[in-house]
């Protein structure tokens, strides 16, 4: 018991009030509601149907079935929905959080993580005008080069293959000589 309350510790100092502070009002923002005063953020996204109207906000219908009652299976199939929804969106699984993360509570700052994930994959799309999540993506900086460029780059040789233009060690004496003592 000692070493699970040990870890529960190590997660909670993970997490990241203003992070998640960001991450609801977000969310909020997106659905045009608040959550509910007093609730813990982990505890309003538990169920999975925040998370659920969420995604179907970025993308439309990408969770065509959220379950708003039935037992815990439903509502951990409400947290699967949005997962698999997060991925064909764009989000990279790397990202994903695990289901118990959230259901059991075992670690929030990783459902934060998602989420900040999935906010910065919102800029990759087009459709999507805002409000954005954590800071934009860098694109990606494409050069073409012509065949001409390509061979002229062939004829250098740069300082890390080995040439070190007519440098020589010859006269460097730093510090005292070596010396060699015989039959000692």
């Amino acid at each position: 018991m000692a070493l699970e309350r040990q870890v529960r510790a190590k997660l909670a100092g993970k997490r990241n009030p203003e992070q998640e502070k960001e991450a609801q009002e977000w969310i909020e923002s997106i659905l045009g509601k608040k959550f509910p005063p007093g609730e813990a953020f982990e505890d309003v996204l538990k169920d999975g149907q925040v998370l659920c109207h969420l995604m179907n906000k970025l993308s439309p219908g990408s969770v065509p079935k959220i379950n708003t009652t039935g037992g815990q299976f439903k509502m951990m199939e409400n947290i699967n929905l949005f997962q698999k929804a997060l991925k064909d969106y764009g989000v990279d699984d790397v990202d994903v959080f695990q289901t118990v993360d959230l259901w059991e509570k075992k670690d929030i700052a990783q459902v934060v993580t998602t989420l900040f994930a999935l906010g910065r994959t919102t800029y990759k799309h087009p459709e999507w005008k805002g409000p954005y999540l954590g800071p934009k993506p860098s694109d990606e900086c494409k050069r073409d080069f012509s065949e001409e460029q390509l061979r002229a780059g062939q004829t250098v040789i740069g300082l890390q293959a080995g040439s070190n233009k007519g440098a020589t060690q010859a006269g460097q004496n730093i510090g005292a000589g070596r010396k060699i003592l015989l039959g000692k």
